[in-house]
C-alpha cells in the first residue's frame, strides 16, 4: 500500500479530463484550469509530444517551451536508422511503422514560432548554457502548466519546483524508483499548494516486493487557484475510462493506500 500522502483529494469525475494517447505520454488534468494558464512547459520529451498537440487543441495556442537535452541529432539519427530498418523487416506495411520514419517531419512542423524545443539538462543549479534550472525557467512567468518527465533526476529539483509553486497553476509529475525516494516524496508534498489529485501507476517500471508500483503518474492542481474539498478521493485507480495501460501488453497496477 502507498502512503496516505500520494491519496489524491476529491475532485468532481466530471472536471477530470485525459490528454495525449490513450497509452504511454497520455495524462490526467482538471479541465477548471484550461484558459487560465499563459504557457505550457515540458521537462523530457523524447519523441513524443501528442499531450502538447492535443494541449493546444482544446486550450488555445498557449506559448510551449520544451527542454530535452537528449533529443539531439544523434538522437534522430539513430532513430530513423532503427525506424527504417523495423519498417523494411515487416512483411506488411504498417502505418504506424511508416510515420515514425516521418517523425523528424512532425517534430519540425511542431516545434517552430511560440513552440520551442531547448537542448538543455534540468538540473538543481546551472553551469553552462546547456543547463537550466526551474528557478531560471519560471523567472518571468506566471500560471504555468508544468510537466516533468525527466527519468528519475525530478528528485533534484522538487525543492525548485515547490518554492517556485505559486508560478503553477498545475503539475503532472512522473516520479521513478518511488520505493526508494517516499522521504523526498513526502517532504515534497508537506505544505504545498499544489495539491494531489490524480495518481496512476506507470506499468513500465512494475511493481516492488510490496506491490507498490515502482513509478507513478501525479496530477497536481494549485488549490489558491483553483480550490478543491479538503477530503480524499474516494475513487478507485486506476479509473475506468480515462486512464490507461502505458504498456498495453501488461496488466494495469492497482492502487491502494494506507488509512
Amino acid at each position: 500500500m502507498l502512503p496516505k500522502y500520494l491519496k489524491p483529494f476529491h475532485v468532481d469525475k466530471s472536471n477530470l479530463i485525459r490528454i495525449g494517447p490513450k497509452t504511454d505520454g497520455g495524462y490526467i488534468i482538471d479541465k477548471r484550469i484550461l484558459r487560465k494558464n499563459n504557457i505550457l512547459i515540458t521537462c523530457g520529451l523524447n519523441d513524443d509530444w501528442e499531450f502538447e498537440k492535443q494541449f493546444i487543441k482544446i486550450n488555445g495556442d498557449v506559448p510551449i517551451i520544451a527542454f530535452d537535452h537528449t533529443v539531439n541529432n544523434d538522437f534522430w539519427i539513430k532513430r530513423f536508422k532503427k525506424d527504417l530498418i523495423s519498417l523494411l523487416l515487416l512483411k506488411k506495411l504498417k502505418i504506424n511503422k511508416i510515420l515514425d520514419v516521418f517523425k523528424y517531419i512532425d517534430y519540425r512542423l511542431f516545434f517552430k514560432k511560440n513552440k520551442i524545443h531547448y537542448k538543455k539538462k534540468i538540473v538543481s543549479k546551472s553551469k553552462n548554457k546547456y543547463q537550466i534550472s526551474i528557478p531560471e525557467i519560471l523567472k518571468s512567468l506566471k500560471s504555468v502548466v508544468l510537466k516533468v518527465d525527466i527519468e528519475g533526476d525530478e528528485y533534484k529539483i522538487l525543492n525548485d519546483i515547490k518554492k517556485n509553486s505559486k508560478k503553477i497553476i498545475f503539475l503532472i509529475i512522473e516520479l521513478h524508483n518511488v520505493n526508494k525516494n517516499l522521504n523526498k516524496i513526502k517532504n515534497f508534498l508537506k505544505n504545498l499548494d499544489l495539491k494531489v489529485i490524480h495518481i496512476h501507476a506507470n506499468n513500465y517500471g512494475g511493481i516492488d516486493e510490496k506491490n507498490n508500483p515502482k513509478v507513478i503518474e501525479l496530477s497536481l492542481i494549485n488549490s489558491k487557484i483553483i480550490k478543491i474539498k479538503n477530503i480524499y478521493s474516494k475513487k478507485k485507480y486506476p479509473i475506468l475510462n480515462l486512464d490507461y495501460k502505458n504498456f498495453k501488453r501488461r496488466d494495469d497496477i492497482k492502487i491502494k493506500f494506507n488509512k
